[in-house]
C-alpha cells in the first residue's frame, strides 16, 4: 500500500485539483482500506482496488460538498542551479496549460485519462477499478484524448493570435 501512495496522490490530485485536498482524500482511502481489507481479494491488483476506494471517496466527498473546483496552483520546486531558466520556464507553462486543459475535461474523460495515460492501467484495470465496461474506457479514453488535444492546439492558437511565442 506505501508503494502504491505516489500514484494515489497523483490521481487524487487530478480529481481534487487541489494537493491538500488530494492528500486528505488519499489518507481518506488508505483509512478506508485497511478498515475494510477484508474485502480485497488476494491474487487481484491492490492498486485497482485502491483507486475504486479512491474514487469512490471523492464521489461522497464532491456530493457532500457540490463546490466548484479551484483551478491548481503549480507546485514550488525549487529551480536547480546550472538549469536553463527559460527552459524550466516554458516547462511549467506547459505544465499549467496541459492541468488546465485537462480540468476543462468531463469528468469521466479526465480519470480514465489519468488510470491509463498517466498510471499505466491497462483497459481491462481500469473498467474494474471504475466499474465500467472494458468498451466504455476505451470511448472515454479516444473522446478524452481528442477534446485534450483540440484544447491544447486551441490554447496554442490564442497565444500565436496574441503575439507571444512559444
Amino acid at each position: 500500500m506505501i508503494a502504491l501512495l505516489p500514484r494515489l496522490r497523483a490521481f487524487a490530485r487530478s480529481l481534487t485539483r487541489a494537493q491538500d485536498r488530494a492528500d486528505d482524500l488519499v489518507q481518506i482511502t488508505c483509512e478506508k482500506a485497511l478498515r475494510n481489507i477484508g474485502g480485497y481479494t488476494p491474487g487481484t491488483r491492490l492498486d485497482a482496488w485502491m483507486f475504486r476506494i479512491l474514487r469512490n471517496a471523492w464521489i461522497d466527498q464532491h456530493r457532500a460538498r457540490r463546490e466548484t473546483a479551484d483551478i491548481a496552483d503549480l507546485e514550488d520546486s525549487p529551480a536547480l542551479i546550472g538549469t536553463d531558466g527559460r527552459r524550466v520556464t516554458e516547462d511549467r507553462l506547459h505544465l499549467a496549460e496541459v492541468r488546465r486543459a485537462m480540468d476543462s475535461l468531463p469528468e469521466d474523460q479526465r480519470i480514465v485519462l489519468m488510470l491509463v495515460c498517466v498510471e499505466g492501467m491497462r483497459y481491462r484495470e481500469v473498467a474494474e477499478a471504475l466499474d465500467i465496461p472494458e468498451g466504455t474506457v476505451m470511448s472515454r479514453l479516444s473522446r478524452g484524448r481528442l477534446a485534450l488535444a483540440e484544447a491544447l492546439a486551441a490554447g496554442k492558437g490564442r497565444a500565436i493570435r496574441k503575439g507571444e511565442t512559444r
